[in-house]
């Protein structure tokens, strides 16, 4: 179920969801918006000839109150606020409907596991022909809390505890080699 601002306000007060630093303003009836901080990085173009799922890519830091993001550009940055989530809420993030129609696409992956602690890295695309400028502290995204059916092992994995822009470590997954696993494990687990 999502929660209303006046649960969100509630778990906030009692600590059992902390989201901070934050102002009123930045409460909505069903979220909560969060701030771009002033940290980024970009792919570097330079030294990254090719992105390869298998290895780490290099990107380039920038701290700066704000960033000019050219056309059809892609940056990472971060939120302000750090979350702690409980282990029975899920949270999304969410573009806030103003930002995107000057064409600037904010998200997470869309998704905050259970037990997450830290910053948000944000994933910014502009879509325009021209460039967008952001500055630190402007509400960019909003973040959507969904309660789960019930309690889960928490997230702690490589991104927990993220305190800035945090690169792709997509490189670190552990993947099968064996193709057919997902044939042979259909669902018999479930029946």
């Amino acid at each position: 179920m999502i929660q209303s601002s006046k649960t969100i306000l509630k778990k906030i007060k009692e600590k059992e969801l902390i989201i901070e630093p934050i102002t009123s303003s930045q409460l909505q009836p069903a979220s909560i918006d969060l701030r771009i901080g002033n940290h980024f990085l970009t792919i570097d173009e330079y030294s990254t000839p090719l992105i390869s799922l298998d290895k780490p890519a290099t990107y380039k830091e920038i701290n700066k109150d704000h960033i000019i993001i050219p056309p059809q550009a892609f940056v990472l940055g971060t939120t302000i606020e750090v979350i702690k989530l409980p282990n029975n809420m899920t949270a999304f993030v969410e573009g806030r409907s103003s930002i995107g129609r000057l064409g600037l696409f904010i998200q997470n992956a869309g998704w905050v596991d259970p037990g997450f602690e830290g910053h948000i890295t944000l994933e910014l695309y502009n879509a325009n022909r021209v460039p967008i400028e952001l500055k630190a502290g402007r509400r960019i995204c909003q973040l959507v809390l969904a309660t789960l059916d019930q309690e889960t092992t928490p997230y702690i994995g490589k991104y927990y505890g993220q305190n800035k822009a945090t690169e792709s470590q997509v490189y670190l997954d552990e993947e099968s080699d064996d193709l057919s696993l997902g044939r042979k494990w259909k669902f018999k687990e479930f029946d």
